[in-house]
């Protein structure tokens, strides 16, 4: 059965963000459900799917983006979505199921979290516990439901690799908590999308859950050994101590990783019981092709390649943080209403618009901010250590940025190639923020002027508090970024200082999967 209406939640999200170009390559048709379809206007697939704002919360909202659709997937959950999330998930699977059953749909598809046997349920995380009541809820409800149950998932920008990735490279020696001895079946994200997307053609009988996983159960300690040995590392000891809890371990992986502490430690607890698969009966309706499921080594090294070559169509980072100061948002920051603190910065750049473009989009991650790096690096442990994300996220891809990328601890919110790029804050702060900069061209030939607002829309007598007590450094941190963003322009290559400004405008729009295609074998969805 090919050609069928599909509705995907979650696509701003790193799976869902995955499985739309997977669906239509299959050749179904896509429709997105997303509280900010802006955020999906850049991806290489966007003029292929549809797209409607909604909110998988909101019962009207829903119902629209329902009608017509044969397969719905159902990809939002709340982790790290702070107290509450558990109605709020058991809530949104409800009018999912119930305004699916209204619309006529003939399937919803879930990817749920693989729960550990002979556990009892009140035993388990809160996050484990809330993916496995959503998946019931939804088995439950008057439509068939695939619901997919997975461990660890490996996969270049996953929250999972990264830990991984992170732990390992930074740590030749670690002290670890002793979850590392338990066993897991991680699974490749390639055979993730495989099962999601055949999921959709799955006769009207079935109703069901299904274990999903890579042919190997691996401990952790052995995850990381295994990594060592892939990434060609020296060989890693691992001490193990008994005192280490979740929470702790949550706060030291905090620490070493870009993963945040809200979501290190759902991740951290869902290896405190042993979660492998008790069945392989998805390959009785999603058979498995020569070479697949693909073992836990190749699905570290098709991730380490698409990392290595600037690759990553989406990170765990994709989606939102919930609850970030900057959530829900105007859009356009002089429409938030109160007062509005704004730093003006201007600087002649000898240099064309293209120069001076390239810089600004290549901003953050390894490339720094160009200013003060101490005090970004300090703003960044302040934000990890009252719960934040930090700014170690980095960037998905280190030359181009598209809306709805993160970017250290901001969030590109607008970019116009060639002209602006919009960040707005996902630190923690008493009040919202931004970070806006331009590349406008001049009237004489090869030259380009550079603006730079930050603005601060404060919360209380604390916002108000907070801009004055970091105004004095100012002049220091987005004066020098000023500054050294137009030198670092004027000192490109010759060749590339001359190039238009137009020429940058394609950058954020150039799919990564535009190379020369790969053997099936050497490609990571």
């Amino acid at each position: 059965m090919t050609g069928l209406n599909c509705l995907v939640t979650g696509a701003t999200g790193y799976i869902g963000g995955r499985l739309v170009p997977e669906l239509l390559d299959a050749g179904h048709h896509v429709r997105c459900l997303a509280r900010s379809p802006e955020k999906l206007r850049d991806h290489p697939w966007a003029g292929r799917a549809e797209t409607v704002r909604g909110d998988a919360t909101d019962p009207r909202s829903v119902a629209g983006a329902m009608r017509g659709i044969d397969v719905a997937y159902y990809l939002v959950h709340a982790l790290g979505g702070g107290s509450g999330f558990e109605e709020r998930d058991r809530a949104a699977a409800r009018i999912f199921a119930e305004q699916a059953h209204a619309a006529g749909v003939r399937r919803i598809v879930y990817l749920g979290g693989l729960t550990p046997a002979g556990i009892p349920v009140d035993s388990l995380s809160p996050h484990l516990r809330s993916r496995a009541e959503v998946g019931e809820i939804l088995l439950a409800g008057p439509v068939p439901a695939t619901v997919l149950r997975a461990a660890v998932i490996i996969g270049s920008g996953s929250a999972s690799f990264e830990m991984l990735r992170y732990l390992t490279e930074r740590l030749p020696v670690m002290v670890t908590p002793s979850w590392v001895g338990t066993r897991c079946q991680p699974i490749a994200v390639r055979d993730v999308l495989r099962y999601l997307v055949g999921s959709a053609d799955m006769p009207p009988e079935v109703n069901r859950a299904f274990d999903i996983g890579g042919p190997d159960v691996v401990t952790y300690e052995e995850m990381m050994r295994r990594y060592a040995e892939v990434a060609e590392l020296p060989h890693r000891l691992i001490l193990r101590v008994p005192m280490l809890t979740p929470g702790l371990s949550s706060l030291w992986i905090g620490l070493v990783t870009p993963v945040p502490r809200a979501l290190a430690r759902p991740l951290a607890e869902s290896l405190r019981h042993e979660v492998v698969c008790a069945e392989h009966d998805i390959a009785r309706y999603v058979p498995d092709p020569p070479g697949s499921p693909v073992g836990f080594d190749r699905a570290l090294s098709l991730a380490l390649r698409r990392v290595r070559e600037a690759r990553v169509t989406t990170r765990w980072s994709s989606a939102s943080v919930p609850g970030a100061p900057s959530d829900p948002l105007p859009t356009d920051p002089d429409w938030a209403g109160g007062s509005l603190y704004t730093d003006r910065r201007e600087r002649d750049v000898q240099a064309p618009p293209g120069a001076l473009w390239r810089v600004v989009e290549g901003i953050g991650g390894e490339n720094g901010w160009y200013s003060f790096p101490l005090a970004w690096s300090v703003r960044g442990w302040l934000d990890r250590l009252v719960g934040g994300v930090g700014i170690r996220r980095g960037r998905r891809d280190a030359t181009r940025l598209r809306v709805g990328d993160s970017l250290d601890f901001w969030r590109v919110e607008e970019i116009e190639p060639g002209r602006l790029l919009r960040l707005r804050a996902e630190m923690r702060l008493p009040g919202l923020a931004w970070l806006e900069m331009y590349a406008d061209p001049c009237p004489e030939p090869g030259r380009a002027r550079y603006r730079q607002r930050a603005l601060f829309h404060p919360r209380g007598l604390l916002g108000h508090l907070y801009w004055w007590s970091v105004s004095p450094f100012h002049a220091l941190v987005f004066g020098g970024m000023a500054r050294n963003i137009a030198r670092a322009a004027e000192r490109l290559e010759p060749d590339l200082a001359q190039a238009p400004a137009s020429a940058a405008a394609p950058v954020a729009e150039v799919p990564h999967d535009s190379r020369p295609p790969q053997p099936d074998a050497e490609r990571e969805p």
